[in-house]
């Protein structure tokens, strides 16, 4: 037991003096690469005593004009592209417009002008207009008095006749039947205007929807009277 305390102690003692040896050294081997220069020269790495970042030179890129003529520079630029954008997108919309809008043939066919003066009164004409037939009829004093004298609000569409025309003596309406879309004859039917042979849709002198399976009466299109003598449709 005495023995085993004594080597103990002897251990505890060496490794005391030990110590400082060893920290001292790895002290010194510290310095030491502290001291040793790298080889590596970093460009942000400290450049001096006053300055921690080495910072690169770029001033062969600088411009040698004044701020003033770069500025105007870069205006003029962004000004040039802009108008050049400016210009492409009008180009691309009026392109676009252009394909999308009717073409001439398309154009020709929305407006009919029509010579007053060669229909006689008491006659009818057909024209196309829209790829649709357009009765205009000359109506007489007669055929006028006998539109007016019928009461409204029996009518199955009631309108009265001063709401079709804008001239007494011309009537104008689109010859399709309201029932299925036939064509119907004029100057026949039970009220001395227009018949459909199809379903049997009479229509009076006015236009109106009189007997039959039709429930509204001929359609009326836009049309106006430059002249006493000219009608345009459309």
């Amino acid at each position: 037991m005495a023995l085993s305390a004594a080597s103990g102690s002897m251990l505890r003692v060496c490794a005391r003096q030990q110590l400082p040896t060893t920290s001292r050294a790895a002290i010194a081997s510290c310095q030491q690469q502290r001291g040793v220069a790298s080889s590596f020269d970093s460009p942000f790495g400290p450049a001096s005593k006053e300055s921690t970042y080495k910072i690169p030179d770029f001033s062969k890129y600088q411009s040698k004009k004044s701020p003033r003529s770069n500025q105007v520079f870069s205006y003029f630029m962004a000004g040039t592209m802009g108008l050049a954008s400016a210009v492409g997108a009008k180009a691309t919309v009026q392109d676009f417009l252009v394909n999308m809008s009717a073409s001439a043939d398309v154009l020709a066919q929305a407006k009919v002008e029509v010579g007053l003066g060669a229909i006689p009164e008491g006659k009818n004409v057909i024209i196309k207009w829209r790829g649709k037939p357009v009765f205009i009829r000359h109506r007489t004093q007669d055929e006028i008095d006998e539109a007016n004298k019928i009461d409204v609000a029996s009518l199955r569409d009631p309108q009265a006749d001063e709401e079709r025309v804008q001239d007494p003596k011309w009537l104008v309406m689109l010859g399709v039947c309201t029932h299925l879309g036939c064509v119907p004859i004029g100057e026949a039917g039970d009220f001395g205007g227009w018949f459909c042979p199809c379903h049997g849709s009479h229509y009076d002198i006015s236009g109106r929807i009189r007997k039959g399976p039709a429930p509204l009466n001929l359609e009326v299109p836009s049309y106006s009277f430059p002249d006493d003598e000219t009608m345009i449709i459309g």
